[in-house]
Order: structure tokens, then sequence, then C-alpha cells
């Protein structure tokens, strides 16, 4: 075979071979020689690019940082310590942390932190502090990402770098040791993100909600924001990066919560309540409850009931571009509660309805691979997924034969 043979096959293999890719191939708009999809117009068409060359780069460099700890852990300080130094003293970089913090005994009593501790500029829950934070850096478990999503309720949330300093570990890929070189990559760019979904709720006194996108319009979408102000009936919105549960709190009867999907009556949960969560919620509370568990890159809502008085009602999976609506009807026999993400727990009384929908600002959580192997390692090392002593082979050297061994079957 010549030479030029062989590279024309191995374009041709090149040609064929499929690029990895996390989402599936695009499908085909046509259905044989007649039948096609109908066209929508272009401002209705959302282009999602592959989770797989998600990569984060900087406009220009970042010159803040939010530095969020776990609290309550003597184990943290010197860690916490050595890695607000680097950041101020190597990288230049202005340091926000909570009030709190710089109040601390362990650091208050610190000389040789003086200096640091002084350049640090605080703040505290209900501050907005949206544009002021280039990047956050936690130090902790899964609650540290978790408060800090909660800390950018109106707008996008800056890429998160998560250090496993906690208990579990989830969603926090980065060990400490090396924390200076992992640092020092994200900062340079090109650090595979996993964008996680969050999700809008909204706490409406009635059954009245307006046909818009929880305060946006759909040209937020494609970057032009245009803040609509709050209807008179909107009690409560929070958006949450794990779940929403609506249960019947301190109540000892059953819940009973009308479910619409797209503003159709689904069904009527009876039981303890409802857990609506993201792909990144699914290995929360909502695997405690028997859902499976989700790619944080698959876009979807998760719906679990809570110990269901029906043996058929399972967890769903539905798109995530739903709108959902769980309402208390005015003949249930007691009011419901909800909490966001753990926290914000509110009572909703008759009448009163939950909207939920996925937020357009998810959380750029960087990698410390990519976003298949980190969550794969997540599964095993936290939740230890599909450990099992493997099956041992035999130990004998005849070979099995209908029961036989070779020697007698010969």
């Amino acid at each position: 075979m010549s030479g030029s043979a062989i590279r024309h096959r191995d374009v041709s293999s090149f040609k064929l071979r499929r690029g990895r890719s996390i989402y599936a191939p695009t499908p085909s708009t046509t259905f044989g020689p007649k039948a096609c999809l109908k066209k929508v117009p272009a401002s209705q068409i959302m282009h999602v690019t592959d989770p797989s060359s998600q990569l984060l780069t900087w406009k220009v460099n970042a010159l803040s940082v939010l530095v969020i700890k776990k609290i309550y852990d003597e184990s943290v300080i010197e860690p916490f310590k050595a890695l607000v130094t680097f950041l101020s003293k190597e990288k230049n970089l202005v340091i926000f942390v909570e009030a709190g913090v710089q109040k601390e005994e362990s650091i208050l009593n610190d000389d040789h932190f003086t200096s640091i501790r002084n350049k640090m500029k605080t703040f505290k829950e209900g501050d907005d502090i949206t544009d002021k934070i280039d990047f956050i850096v936690c130090l902790g478990g899964d609650g540290t990402l978790l408060y800090a999503s909660s800390l950018f309720q109106e707008g996008s949330v800056p890429p998160v770098m998560a250090f496993s300093l906690g208990s579990l570990g989830f969603l926090t890929p980065f060990e400490f040791d090396n924390y200076q070189d992992s640092i020092n990559a994200v900062l340079k760019g090109n650090s595979s993100v996993t964008l996680r979904s969050r999700l809008n709720s909204h706490i409406y006194t009635d059954d009245n909600i307006p046909n818009n996108n929880h305060n946006y319009d759909h040209d937020s979408i494609f970057g032009t924001e245009h803040k609509l102000p709050d209807p008179p009936n909107l009690k409560v919105k929070f958006q949450v990066l794990n779940e929403v549960v609506i249960d019947r709190g301190p109540s000892p009867y059953l819940s009973n919560l009308d479910l619409y999907l797209d503003n159709r009556h689904i069904t009527t949960v009876q039981g303890d309540g409802l857990i609506i969560s993201t792909p990144t919620g699914s290995t929360a509370y909502a695997a405690a409850a028997g859902a499976s568990m989700i790619h944080p890159n698959v876009p979807a809502i998760m719906i679990t009931p809570i110990c269901p008085h029906s043996l058929s009602f399972r967890p769903i999976i539905i798109p995530a571009g739903v709108e959902l609506k769980i309402m208390v009807p005015p003949d249930a026999r007691h009011t419901a509660w909800v909490s966001h993400d753990g926290r914000s727990r509110q009572e909703i009384h008759k009448g009163w309805a939950v909207r939920i929908t996925t937020s357009i600002y998810p959380v750029a959580c960087v990698c410390r691979r990519d976003q298949i192997s980190d969550w794969f390692d997540s599964l095993a090392e936290c939740l230890h997924w599909n450990v099992r002593q493997r099956q041992k082979g035999f130990t004998k050297t005849c070979a099995i034969n209908n029961g036989k061994s070779e020697s007698e079957s010969d």
C-alpha cells in the first residue's frame, strides 16, 4: 500500500470519528422524504455549547476574590490564613470576607496576621456585592458553596473554586495541599468549568401569577436585561442551587399540594411533601428520598415526593425549560412550609402558590480535572457509589463445561 493511500485512509477515518461530547449529537430535523420540523424564529433558538468545551477565561485580570470559609471549625483557620496571605501578597488581590470572620478570636489574636486582616474588606449577608467580586474561593464542605450561591440572588455568580475541608465535599473537588498551583492555574485561564443550574423560586399569595420570566423578560437571555417591577402578590423570591422543599412542617396531617406543569394540573401530592431539585441537588436530599442521580450538565428538573401515601408515586425528571407551580388548595387541612437550600423557611397558606423555573444564572464551578471525571470521583469517594468487593475468579485450573471438568468432558 502506498503512502498516499495510508494518508487518505487516516483522513477518512478522522472525519468519521465522533469527537468527545457530553451532549448527544444534534438530531436531524427531517423525517423521511416529506416530513420535517417546523421552523421557529431565530429569537426562539437557544444555542448551547458542548459542556466539555466550556473553559474559563478572563476578559481582564481578576482584581478581587471572595473567600468563604466553614464556620465553627478551628481546623479551617490556618488554611484560611495561608490562602488569604497568598492571595493578598503574591497575587495582589482585594480580599472580601464575611464581617464575622474578622472578629473570630483565632484571627483577632494573631499579631502576624494583623496587616493582612486590616486589608480585608467585609460584607454582611444581604449586601449587594454582585459587581465587586471577580471570583470565589470556598474552604469547607458543600455548605460553603451553597452559601456562596445564595449571596448572588439578582444576577450572575462569579466562578467558584472549592477546596475540600469539610465533612462530605461532593461539590468541593480541590485538595488544599497544592492550593497555590491550583489557584495560579485558574487565574491563568482555560480551566474546565461545570455550569450548575439554579432554580428560581417565587412565592405568591394567590394563584394570579404574571406571565413573565421572574422579573426579567426573555430578552435577558440574549444579554439585554429589562428588569420588571415585582407584582404586589409576590411574597418571597429566591435562587437555589440544590432544591426547593415543600413539606407539611409541624402539621400532623398529610400535605396536600396541587402540582402544575406549564399551567396544566399534573397531580395532587399527598404525603410529607415534595422536593424540586436541580441536577446538582439530585445527589442531596432527593437522593436520600430515593431519586436518581443526574449529572449537573443534564438540563433537567427533578420532582421527588417525600414519603408519598401512594405506592405508584415515583420521582420523575422533566425538561429544564418548563414552569412548575405548586399550590396549597383551599380545601387543604393545613398550610405547608417551603425551604430553599435548607434555609429561608417560609409558611405558605391555603391558596398560595410557588412558581419554580430554571434560572438563567448558573454557578460556574471550576473543575479539578473535567466535568465527567470530577463527578464520578465524587460519587465514588463521597457516596461510595457501587462500592463492592470484586467477585473472585475460579481458583481451580479446570474449565467448567455443563457442570463437568474439561477432563471429564473429554
